[in-house]
């Protein structure tokens, strides 16, 4: 009986909140676009345009107010299409809350990993933000951080993407710049990375690897490379030159099929494979079925990255995880920190981020 009186008693609030006469701010017929503002949704209530603002904009908590007063005011709002109004609250403050992430292009892998991470750490601040993918076009790098700028960013992410001028604005790199250029950095620790992957095909008894380098506009290529370079000199792994291809090309996996192609038809012999990053090792892994080679029977694959799909690959891959998710919170937590202390003069460091091998299927011991 109870749970029916309280059931009731909600019923009768949602009607009573629904027959609100709200103004049509659409000026269609249809209805559309029917709102009401912060002042007739507070005077519903009978609560402050304070109160319902905090509740609105997240503050609730911090400000004590109940629950109960949290449910009334949601449940209005909802009714009666009230959204916060973020341009007003920006002008109040004399804020944008508004960030620009600037991204090679948007796909499964890379980049898309660390823009799932960049964007739950704003939303979760409440920060809206622009993405621009520049697939690596010199016209774009240089006029889409302007362009940003002219939208009101705070400030800008650049994910595997060089920054050449000094902007205004704080910014944060994930790989892609050096420390001289004064931007704070996050980026892998490619020599554990490479040592990694290589002690683990050491182990298996690989003694004749194959290296698939990055294209040469990734800002990776060079630092994974020479972590690549230095421990092989350390583990006595030679680097044949018939044993190197390098990526060209961006989209998904052709290039690392069409860059396995070539090192089958430069003749060299090898048991192992390490790519520059995951995609590039499933089309690896195509290219060495076409021709008969099994994997990892006949050929081991280890790639780069760890993206969703290397676990469910034909086979499983075997890969360096570097924390892409993780890297993406890292910087956009640390941008929306610099924004709030008024920092425009950036920060030449690093903040190096550690990786971890995961072993699966595509690799095993080498054939004799």
């Amino acid at each position: 009986m109870v749970l029916a009186s309280r059931s009731e008693t909600e019923e009768s609030k949602i009607k009573k909140l629904k027959s609100i006469p709200v103004p049509d701010i659409s000026g269609g017929k249809n209805g559309r676009g029917r709102s009401v503002n912060i002042k007739q949704l507070a005077a519903h209530l009978g609560l402050s345009q304070t109160t319902v603002s905090r509740v609105m904009n997240a503050s609730a908590t911090e400000y004590r107010i109940s629950t109960d007063t949290q449910q009334r005011v949601r449940a209005a709002a909802a009714s009666l299409n009230y959204e916060p109004n973020a341009f007003a609250r920006g002008l109040r403050k004399k804020r944008s809350f508004t960030v620009g992430v600037m991204v090679p292009e948007i796909s499964e892998g890379y980049a898309a990993t660390v823009l799932a991470g960049i964007g739950d750490s704003l939303l979760q601040e409440k920060f809206f933000y622009f993405v621009v993918s520049h697939r690596h076009r010199s016209e774009l790098l240089q006029s889409y951080p302007r362009l940003l700028l002219s939208r009101g960013v705070e400030g800008i992410i650049a994910v595997d993407t060089p920054i050449q001028d000094d902007l205004p604005v704080p910014i944060v790199a994930v790989s892609g710049n050096s420390k001289t250029n004064g931007i704070l950095t996050i980026e892998l620790d490619h020599q554990t990375a490479a040592r990694l992957a290589l002690t683990h095909l050491l182990e298996l008894g690989h003694k004749r690897i194959a290296f698939i380098k990055g294209q040469t506009f990734s800002a990776d290529t060079h630092a994974r490379w020479e972590g690549i370079r230095k421990v092989c000199f350390e583990l006595g792994i030679p680097i044949r030159p018939e044993l190197v291809v390098q990526l060209e090309g961006i989209e998904g996996s052709e290039p690392g099929y069409v860059a396995t192609k070539k090192l089958l038809q430069q003749g060299g012999q090898f048991s192992a494979i390490f790519t520059f990053n995951d995609i590039s090792a499933i089309g690896a892994i195509t290219a060495l079925h076409e021709a008969g080679i099994s994997v990892p029977a006949k050929v081991s694959i280890i790639g780069f990255d760890d993206i969703s799909s290397a676990a469910t690959n034909n086979p499983a891959l075997t890969t360096v995880r570097q924390p892409l998710y993780e890297m993406g919170r890292t910087a956009a937590t640390t941008l929306m920190r610099e924004i709030c202390e008024g920092r425009t003069d950036g920060a030449a460091e690093s903040i190096l981020v550690s990786p971890c091998l995961i072993k699966r299927r595509s690799t095993s011991k080498a054939a004799h």
